[in-house]
């Protein structure tokens, strides 16, 4: 190649020049669709994961109310493993014990989710009878 052929610009042909902003559009739209959906996934796995302190928080008290702790202490023990903001509810059905952890998922607005997580043990001071 002389030195004259690489002086002179280079003539782009017409169908290059012709998709020269596809590129930016396509970039323009696809990013915010791959944002929303990275969003929506990460709100379902933080739900998912209230889920199961809803349901580990309502074992842990169902264990404690068991071994016939007093109710605060059961309130505290299923709060500890529950996500902020829980609601415990013990009752007790004959030899049962039962433990309802209420919550709301991670989010806002129309994003927020009720949770619940139940759980029933037997008393042990039934056992043997």
């Amino acid at each position: 190649m002389s030195d004259d052929e690489r002086d002179e610009p280079r003539v782009r042909s017409r169908d290059e020049s012709h998709d020269a902003g596809y590129v930016t559009a396509e970039a323009a739209l696809v990013i915010p669709v791959l944002v929303l959906i990275t969003g929506m996934l990460l709100w379902g796995v933080m739900v998912a994961c209230a889920q199961i302190q809803c349901e580990d928080a309502a074992r842990a008290g169902a264990r404690a109310a068991a071994r016939s702790e007093t109710p605060g202490a059961v309130g505290v023990v299923a709060r500890s493993a529950a996500p902020r903001g829980a609601r415990v509810a013990l009752t007790r059905d004959g030899d049962l014990v039962r433990v309802r952890v209420d919550a709301a998922s991670p989010g806002v607005g129309p994003l927020t989710v009720g949770l619940r997580g139940e759980a029933a043990a037997l008393a042990e001071e039934t056992v043997g009878r």
